[in-house]
C-alpha cells in the first residue's frame, strides 16, 4: 500500500500516519526525517544535502526527489510506505509519479484531510497553550502568526496537487475536522475501498 497524506499544517497528518505506521507496518516517509538520516549515512546524496545545508540554502527538489528515490528502495518499504510532507509541489508529484513507474509501482491512494482552516489557528493555539501548561516546550510553529504563513506556504505550492491527484482518480477525501478516531476509521475505509 503506497499512499500520500494531503493536508494543511496542523490537520492531523503526523497522528494518522503513526496510527497507520502501527496498523499496516509500513513506514512514514517524512522528508525532513530521510534528509537527516541520508546525511547522517553519509550516502552520496547525503553528502551533496549536507553541503546545501550547510550553506544555509534549501535543499532542491533534485536532492529531495534522489533521497526519497533512496528510501523506497530500502526493504522495509516493499509492503509499501505513507509519503507525509512529499510531494509539495506539482514538480514532486511529477517526480514520484515516475519514480514509483520505473519500479513497475503506482500509488494506491492519496488522501487528503478537509479542514477549516479558522479552526486549525484555534487547534494550534490550543496545543501551544496545553504543552506550556504541561511544562513542555512549545513548538516554534504553533504561534498564529508562524502558522498563518505556513497555511498560505501550503495554498500556493502544494493545494495545487488536490486537483492534480483528483484528475488522475486517486484523490479521497475525509473530514478532518472530526474526532482523531472517527478521522482513523474514514482513512481506514478509503484504504478498505482501494485495495481490495
Amino acid at each position: 500500500m503506497k499512499l500520500i497524506l494531503l493536508g494543511p499544517p496542523g490537520a492531523g497528518k503526523g497522528t494518522q500516519a503513526q496510527r497507520l505506521v502501527e496498523k499496516h507496518g509500513i513506514p512514514q516517509l517524512s522528508t525532513g526525517d530521510m534528509l537527516r538520516a541520508a546525511v547522517k549515512a553519509e550516502t552520496e546524496v547525503g553528502k551533496r544535502a549536507k553541503a546545501v545545508m550547510d550553506a544555509g540554502e534549501l535543499v532542491s527538489d533534485e536532492i529531495v526527489n534522489a533521497i526519497v528515490a533512496e528510501r523506497i528502495d530500502q526493504v522495509d518499504c516493499a509492503k509499501g510506505f505513507i509519503l507525509d510532507g512529499y510531494p509539495r509541489t506539482l514538480a514532486q508529484a511529477d517526480a514520484v509519479a515516475d519514480m514509483l513507474a520505473e519500479r513497475g509501482l503506482h500509488l494506491d491512494v492519496v488522501i487528503e484531510l478537509v479542514v477549516d482552516d479558522k479552526a486549525l489557528v484555534g487547534r494550534i493555539l490550543k496545543r501551544a497553550e496545553e504543552a506550556q501548561a504541561a511544562g513542555q516546550p512549545v513548538r516554534k510553529d504553533d504561534n498564529a502568526e508562524v502558522f498563518e504563513e505556513r497555511l498560505r506556504e501550503y495554498y500556493k505550492k502544494t493545494a495545487p496537487l488536490i486537483g492534480y491527484y483528483y484528475a488522475n482518480d486517486l484523490l479521497k477525501q475525509v473530514d478532518g475536522m472530526a474526532d482523531m478516531d472517527d478521522v482513523t476509521a474514514q482513512i481506514e475505509a478509503v484504504i478498505a475501498a482501494v485495495t481490495h
